[in-house]
C-alpha cells in the first residue's frame, strides 16, 4: 500500500477486540493525536480510506477561519 498521507500527518489503523475482526483509525499531526474514528470498520482498507478522508478535511481551511499554519485564508 502506498504512503499517500501528507506530511506532517500519520495514520494508524488498529484491530479492535470488540467487535472482533473490525478496525479503527487514529490521525496524528506531528505526532499529536488530532482525531480518532468513532466507529468500527469491517476491513483495514476501509478504515484507512476513512482516515485519509479525515486528513483531507483537516487540511482544507474552513471559510472565515485561519489555516493551521496561522495564515488567513
Amino acid at each position: 500500500m502506498s504512503n499517500d498521507v501528507p506530511h506532517p500527518y500519520s495514520i494508524e489503523v488498529e484491530p479492535l477486540t470488540k467487535p472482533e475482526g473490525h478496525f479503527a483509525w487514529l490521525l496524528r499531526r506531528s505526532g499529536k493525536l488530532i482525531e480518532r474514528s468513532d466507529r468500527a470498520y469491517r476491513s483495514e482498507e476501509k478504515a484507512r480510506e476513512a482516515a485519509l478522508e479525515a486528513t483531507e478535511r483537516d487540511t482544507k481551511p474552513m471559510p472565515g477561519r485561519a489555516a493551521a499554519d496561522g495564515s488567513l485564508s
